[in-house]
């Protein structure tokens, strides 16, 4: 993250004139998921109890948030309630399963928010923002022009894949099937650690060409920071009172530190829920506020990057030491 938060600098000052190029944080996020999605059989997802609730608690304390912060300023009203209402981050199975959660039921996660985000999100927004007039169905397909590509096209990359690997197997009467080697396996958190880096450099950028109020800025930036940390505890307690068992096999072989693996469904769960609540996808929120909302407003799910980022980071690093997260 540092070292985005450089390479932004330099561009600022002119040093480093290279702009990333548009398909390569879209190809970064397809070969993230894609190797992801291949650790799991599709066959084996199932929907929790924790998923329903999370799902509630992110429609239910995001309009209190802008019932209760619209009279202050609309504009960070807005903003902050992005930062609850947005979906579960692509990137957030590969976090969970570097901290001994369970891939497989986060991953059901992922795809149930973002699906349901798009049918929410169309419903809400001429309320949040009366100038907003486009008809649902619109709306509806323009997010989904945003979210299906990035999300299911690797789902099903990955499906294929198995399906054509376990029938060749049986084509030739090998008692094998699928599995992600383990070089392969650890893909995806390089990928997610460059995707990063774009992301930081790009927020650098957006920032230094700010021009609103400061205390817009200021109560962006604080919200983002109050509602990552709430989403994160109420996510890690809602997976610890409400554990589940997954299905089939689960993929739980990339930790960090081995003490994490374990299988009690408690600690599992607990992990999975509270990236699935914390870890969002600010990058399909920035482009929601930039096209519906308040244009300012997008400076808070740029700065929850910032937040979100240095929890999970500081959570690899207690699980490197094999403490509890």
């Amino acid at each position: 993250m540092l070292l985005g938060f450089l390479i932004g600098y330099l561009r600022i000052c002119g040093i480093w004139p290279w702009t990333a190029p548009s398909w390569l944080l879209p190809a970064l996020l397809f070969l993230m998921l894609f190797f992801t999605f291949c650790k799991i059989n599709p066959v084996d997802l199932r929907i929790h109890r924790w998923h329903v609730l999370l799902l509630a608690f992110q429609l239910v304390f995001s309009v209190l948030l802008f019932l209760c912060l619209r009279p202050i300023d609309l504009t960070t009203a807005q903003g902050i309630m992005l930062c609850v209402l947005m979906p579960s981050a692509t990137a957030a199975p590969i976090i969970a399963g570097k901290l001994g959660g369970s891939i497989q039921t986060l991953t059901t996660y992922t795809l149930l928010s973002n699906g349901s985000t798009a049918f929410i999100v169309p419903l809400l927004f001429p309320w949040v923002n009366p100038d907003v007039q486009m008809p649902f169905l619109v709306r509806f397909w323009q997010i989904m022009q945003h979210v299906a590509p990035l999300l299911l096209t690797p789902f099903f990359a990955a499906w294929a894949l198995r399906l054509l690997v376990n029938a060749y197997y049986r084509h030739t009467r090998q008692q094998r099937r699928f599995v992600l080697a383990g070089t392969w396996a650890q893909l995806p958190f390089w990928t997610w650690t460059l995707s990063l880096v774009v992301l930081m450099s790009q927020l650098m950028v957006t920032l230094a060409n700010f021009d609103g109020s400061v205390f817009t800025l200021v109560a962006l930036f604080m919200g983002a920071l109050i509602t990552c940390l709430i989403q994160f505890l109420v996510g890690k307690n809602i997976g610890q009172h409400w554990p589940s068992v997954a299905h089939g096999e689960d993929y739980q072989d990339v930790v960090v530190a081995p003490s994490l693996l374990t299988d009690d469904p408690c600690q599992l769960t607990r992990i999975s829920a509270g990236q699935a609540l914390g870890q969002k996808n600010t990058t399909l929120a920035i482009w929601m506020a930039a096209s519906y909302l308040h244009p300012v407003s997008a400076i808070a799910p740029a700065a929850y990057i910032i937040w979100q980022n240095l929890f999970n980071s500081w959570q690899l690093s207690r699980a490197v030491h094999g403490k509890k997260v």
